[in-house]
């Protein structure tokens, strides 16, 4: 095995790829989606939490969606500096420190879950889940460094979409618990992810890497804030991962609230669309890698747009039927989403740095310093759109009691988002005259393939 720093790496070269590069880069791409798996399962612990939470904890429907609200915000925010950290600290090192982190959230709600405990002290626990949020970031980071431009989409949705499913997961485990041994066990859940967390520690000390290209460039980070696509990019992907997080936290309470499902009714359909949505986002990764993630996103929007107006009106109709499947529909699409704006990322910096001029390793160290850089600030804030969800529907209902009023702002924002992703980069730009003494030809930006 490659030392724990590697000095020099070059994966879009074919032969070095073949011969060593592949092996490293999946070896670390594995560990990193254990570590991120288990910090997607943590983060989004409280949405499960709330399904134990009865009426003997005295909290009302609209401090349950606060709670996951507020561990959906700190997880946004945290993804600034774990992005970061990556390049400060090195991949491996940061996923143990990482990893590591986890405990503190999972042994504090081991402690307090239980009738009794003050709602300020759940908020303090919730806060602490975020952590697990922030994982996706460094992770994400690491993991695009380790890849050639040719094969990122599929990379870089393998490991968020393995993160992702640790929501699944954790729903899936929880609906396990109530079914044994009732809504009064909320503790065995969290029991069992305390040794899991050690192992995931242990395992990437042991078998990940750091790479030395990959060095602290705070030029990057001021590049990438000034750069308009940072923010562009941003607003899709709250579209796409923070609609999934969104509903990943809200699905079972909005079941359990608006059509009278009990806690293991809920938590029996709960796990079924983020399972979907996070085991489908290697494959939007792979379309992008084919079609080109604009098309591919640009389409997707158009899609959710037609989910979440089903949703709008199995909501009208009170048809839980209808309301289901419009939102494991719309789940599906959300994973879509997820990977083909992130396959969007490094492919938008690999043509800008061929519209400046930069042609072999030059182009690939300004796409990666810069996709890198992006990658740390459009996930953080595409995970608030994880907050708003929660927050426009704990509005929602406390204004008229369901979430109908919250689904029309959403399918709103998902027709914005349709219209931003053709009007930047897939409409064609308009041709002008060059000057007739300018022989010049200058690259033409064309995002079409990205």
């Amino acid at each position: 095995m490659a030392g724990r720093w590697i000095e020099q790496w070059d994966p879009e070269d074919e032969t070095f790829w073949e011969a060593e590069g592949k092996h490293i880069a999946k070896r670390n791409l594995i560990f990193s989606v254990i570590s991120e798996h288990i910090g997607f399962s943590v983060w989004s612990m409280f949405s499960v939490m709330a399904l134990f939470m009865g009426p003997q904890y005295g909290i009302d429907p609209a401090g349950k969606f606060f709670l996951v609200a507020v561990a959906s915000l700190v997880g946004a925010a945290l993804r600034v500096p774990y992005g970061f950290a990556v390049a400060r600290f090195g991949g491996r090192n940061w996923t143990i420190v990482s990893a590591g982190m986890l405990l503190v959230p999972t042994t504090a709600l081991f402690a307090v879950m239980e009738p009794g405990t003050s709602y300020t002290t759940f908020m303090v626990v919730a806060i602490l889940t975020g952590v697990g949020g922030a994982n996706f970031a460094s992770s994400m980071t690491n993991i695009n460094s380790f890849y050639p431009l040719r094969l990122k989409g599929w990379a870089l949705g393998m490991n968020a979409g393995g993160g992702n499913i640790g929501v699944a997961v954790v729903q899936l485990l929880g609906l396990l618990v109530i079914a044994t041994a009732g809504a009064t066990q909320p503790r065995l859940l969290v029991g069992l992810y305390i040794p899991l967390i050690i192992v995931a520690t242990v395992l990437s000390a042991t078998y990940m890497n750091n790479l030395g290209p990959v060095k602290n460039d705070s030029g990057a980070a001021k590049e990438a804030v000034r750069d308009s696509h940072t923010w562009i990019m941003s607003f899709l992907y709250i579209g796409t991962f923070g609609s999934f997080i969104g509903y990943s936290f809200a699905f079972g309470l909005v079941l359990q609230n608006q059509f009278g499902r009990t806690p293991l009714q809920a938590a029996s359909l709960t796990f079924v669309g983020p399972l979907l949505g996070s085991l489908i986002r290697p494959v939007g990764g792979h379309l992008a890698d084919r079609l080109g993630g604009a098309r591919v996103t640009l389409w997707n929007f158009a899609l959710m747009t037609v989910a979440v107006g089903v949703v709008v009106a199995a909501s009208v109709q009170k048809s839980l039927a209808l309301f289901i499947a419009g939102f494991i529909v719309l789940f599906i699409l959300t994973g879509i989403g997820n990977g083909s704006t992130y396959k969007m990322i490094p492919g938008i910096y690999r043509t800008k740095a061929q519209a400046k001029g930069l042609m072999g390793e030059d182009a690939q160290i300004y796409a990666r310093r810069l996709s890198g850089a992006t990658m740390a600030l459009i996930g953080a804030v595409g995970a608030f759109g994880g907050l708003g969800i929660n927050l426009a529907l704990r509005q929602s209902f406390l204004t008229s009691g369901s979430g109908t009023s919250a689904f029309v702002v959403f399918l709103g924002y998902y027709v914005l988002c349709f219209a931003v992703t053709w009007a930047v980069y897939l409409r064609k730009p308009a041709r002008t005259a060059a000057p007739a003494a300018t022989t010049e030809k200058k690259p033409q930006l064309s995002y079409a393939e990205v």
